[in-house]
């Protein structure tokens, strides 16, 4: 899609609690689908198990507006830091090339 844009983040688990995480960024990227905001997807870092990558196609600039401002989803993204620190975060990534 033309107004797809990408953020990427770079999510560490708290001691404990990689299942938790895991269960509500599920519970989250269900939300978010559901809503019409964004296609999501997590991926484990194999050298690192509580290194969670995640990816997120927001489906437009409004759709990701709309999104910050929904309580619905606030209330998994008030959850995170008791679950995880984000180490980085890439908010708009684009593609260079392709093949």
């Amino acid at each position: 899609m033309a107004d797809e844009i990408l953020s990427i983040a770079i999510i560490e688990a708290l001691p404990g609690k990689e299942d938790e995480l895991v269960a509500l960024l599920r519970e989250l990227y269900t939300t978010m689908k559901a809503k019409g905001y964004s296609r999501d997807s997590l991926y484990r870092d194999t050298a690192r198990p509580d290194r969670l990558i995640h990816l997120r196609h927001w489906t437009s600039p409004q759709m990701r507006g709309d999104a910050q401002v929904d309580p619905d989803v606030h209330r998994y993204w008030i959850k995170l830091p008791e679950l995880c620190t984000i180490a980085a975060v890439y908010e708009n990534v684009e593609k260079v090339f392709e093949t």
